[in-house]
């Protein structure tokens, strides 16, 4: 049994991740780490220095502002982490790359299977398309997410920006210029209204077609399961940073 520390324990993912874990059987939540406390089945820890339970990984699905406290910990107990919360700015997903040095970290901006797969795809597009199509991403989220685009977003664009050498800029707000749209952008929007789970699309757009990629989450249950494939890949590992492509190749 891999017993696990659960980041964001009390919150709506956290929920989701402890019934995955219990229904997967393999994988036992042992502690918590959550501001709040609703009842869970095990202790939960405001501070991860207040942790008094042995653990074999962690599993994050909290706040972007945690990162630090929650490397801190892993790295002085050699423990490795599956990191499921997004929002992160540049210089925290370098801390993250630097950890995974000395210890194995799962990160991806997404832990469902099927949007890791929508990425594989849209390269594929992108490969094939050439420049010859505007590319443009849409995602929409419920109206309690703070951080726009979302993570998943900017993978989606970074898949796609990859065949082109990272040529390509990314516009979040045509607003405030008026011009034609140039060849050389990635047009990336975002929708928040209400309890919409996540929908992500990548467009197309040439003369007289249009294709479209796309995913709709119909539950976070998806990222639960796929948190918790990953915490069991994970476990075991060398250091390293690994991602979904890690544990299924999309290639």
């Amino acid at each position: 049994m891999i017993k696990a520390i659960l980041c964001g324990a009390s919150g709506k993912m956290g929920g989701f991740v402890a019934a995955a874990a219990e229904t997967d059987g393999e994988i036992q939540i042992v502690a918590g780490v959550d501001k709040f406390n609703n009842g869970e089945k095990f202790p939960v820890f405001s501070d991860f220095n207040d942790i008094n339970v042995n653990a074999d990984i962690i599993i994050d699905f909290s706040n972007a502002a945690l990162l630090d406290s929650l490397l801190n910990y892993a790295l002085k107990n050699g423990i490795p982490a599956v990191i499921a919360t997004t929002g992160y700015d540049n210089a925290q997903l370098e801390t993250i790359k630097a950890a995974a040095k000395k210890i194995p970290i799962f990160f991806t901006f997404n832990m469902s299977i099927g949007v890791n797969l929508v990425a594989s795809l849209a390269k594929k597009a992108a490969s094939v398309l050439g420049d010859g199509f505007d590319i443009e991403i849409v995602e929409a989220h419920h109206n309690q997410k703070i951080d726009a685009p979302s993570g998943t977003a900017i993978m989606l664009a970074n898949a796609v920006n990859s065949v082109f050498g990272d040529t390509l800029n990314y516009e979040y707000d045509r607003h405030s210029v008026r011009r034609k749209r140039p060849k050389n952008e990635i047009g990336i929007h975002s929708i928040r209204g209400g309890t919409i789970v996540g929908e992500h699309e990548v467009i197309f757009a040439g003369h007289d077609e249009v294709i479209k990629i796309c995913h709709s989450a119909q539950s976070r249950e998806v990222f639960a399961v796929g948190a918790v494939r990953a915490a069991k890949f994970l476990y075991g590992k060398k250091s390293g940073l690994y991602d979904m492509n890690s544990i299924v190749n999309f290639d």
